[in-house]
């Protein structure tokens, strides 16, 4: 694989392909500088000089980058231990440039508070390139969650809010590195908790929960904005009380409350009936996420992470020697695909669920999982069968497929 290095300084045009501009695809050409992408008009009128290094996309198009909220892990490694925290940010980051990702939150389960002690410290904030995507900070999911919808999470781990943002600080030390916490909202003290995590600039996420809708709109008014895996580790949904589902319809969307929701698009997790409904009932606020294991990209066969031996067949992840399921495998590539093959939205539409989405629940709407001028320079060329050719963050290309043998990243050679 041959890497381009964007010089200080340095124009480059993007020629050939098409771009997602104002949610939809358009035939224009893409100007990066400096890391950042430019307004072709100041270059024309103001500077008046033409580009130093043109790039030809040959007919590829340009998506921003993918911003995964919630991964586990991935190719052997799993967040959630403690013994090779760093090791483990390395061998993911790099990894999930394949499948288009540039930012993502890795993401911490349920677990005894000195791992969280441990392993939040680890995960710092850490610009993307060629040492792999860029981290924007931990997702904790747990340990204040519902036993009764626990899911995988060991149940001996889970804890109450008894002591309020005390036993919340206790649990997890400093809130520096802490970007999302899931939590159960029908929990005793979580609408205090929830007020003081927001006042962090800490996003709550609700999820394994058995809460009913007054106690769901009662978090989002205390600010919580996104759901955890929805229909994943929660009560189903019934017509007279639709519980945390049912905020997806809430009044308090009408009254101008964001409220995001992050699905699992494996179609293993989600059915595809179940993305239909989702879309069509709340599609402004759906986010794609891969809730990936440790996993992600290993090949079919027997393997042992951490203490568990797991099996990878049919493109499934499971205990080993059983049929039981133990996570999401798919990438996020793969969720963008299936969410097109299953509602029938638009390609921008699910390119920007991978995207724009997931950086609107961030509040990095402007910087980045946009091609707007300004915005950071992290994208995904895609090939026509949606694909990943390449990967670029902040302009440079930190990976591509390089399935001709030729290559768009190395640019000594081109124009």
């Amino acid at each position: 694989m041959s890497m381009s290095v964007p010089l200080a300084g340095k124009l480059y045009q993007f020629i050939n392909c098409q771009i997602i501009r104002d949610h939809k695809f358009i035939k224009e050409d893409l100007w990066v500088r400096d890391g950042k992408i430019v307004d072709p008009e100041k270059i024309f009128y103001d500077e008046q000089v033409v580009a130093d290094v043109k790039i030809d996309c040959k007919s590829r198009m340009i998506t921003p980058g993918f911003i995964d909220l919630q991964i586990n892990g991935g190719f052997g490694f799993d967040f959630s231990f403690h013994e090779d925290t760093h090791r483990a940010l390395d061998v993911v980051s790099k990894g999930i440039l394949e499948h288009g990702v540039t930012a993502y939150c890795p993401t911490v389960v349920t677990s005894p508070p000195d791992i969280y002690r441990r392993v939040l410290p680890r995960i710092y904030a850490k610009q993307g390139g060629k040492f792999g995507a860029t981290i924007l900070g931990a997702h904790v999911e747990g340990p204040f969650i519902s036993k009764e919808k626990k899911g995988a999470h060991p149940i001996d781990c889970i804890l109450d809010f008894n002591q309020g943002m005390s036993e919340v600080q206790t649990t997890y030390g400093a809130f520096e590195n802490i970007k999302i916490v899931t939590l159960a909202p029908e929990l005793k003290n979580s609408s205090t908790v929830i007020e003081e995590l927001t006042k962090k600039q800490i996003i709550v996420s609700l999820g394994h929960s058995s809460a009913d809708l007054d106690e769901s709109e009662r978090a989002a008014l205390s600010g919580a904005t996104l759901i955890t895996h929805l229909f994943n580790a929660m009560m189903p949904f019934h017509h007279r009380d639709p519980g945390l589902v049912g905020l997806l319809a809430t009044e308090l969307i009408l009254k101008g409350r964001k409220i995001f929701f992050g699905i699992i698009a494996d179609n293993i997790h989600t059915h595809p009936a179940a993305l239909r409904i989702a879309y069509r009932v709340h599609p402004e606020g759906l986010v794609l996420v891969t809730d990936a294991i440790s996993a992600l990209g290993l090949q079919a066969g027997k393997h042992k992470i951490g203490q568990l031996d797991i099996e990878i067949r049919d493109n499934k992840a499971y205990i080993a020697h059983t049929n039981t399921l133990c996570g999401s495998i798919a990438p996020m590539i793969t969720c963008v695909q299936n969410l097109i093959a299953a509602t029938a939205c638009s390609p921008e539409y699910a390119l920007e669920a991978a995207s724009y989405h997931p950086a609107r629940v961030l509040g990095i709407e402007k910087q980045k999982g946009t091609l707007n001028y300004g915005a950071d320079a992290d994208f995904v060329m895609l090939n026509d069968d949606f694909s990943v050719s390449s990967t670029w963050i902040n302009g440079e290309c930190v990976y591509e497929a390089n399935l001709s043998g030729t290559t768009l990243c190395n640019t000594e050679g081109a124009q």
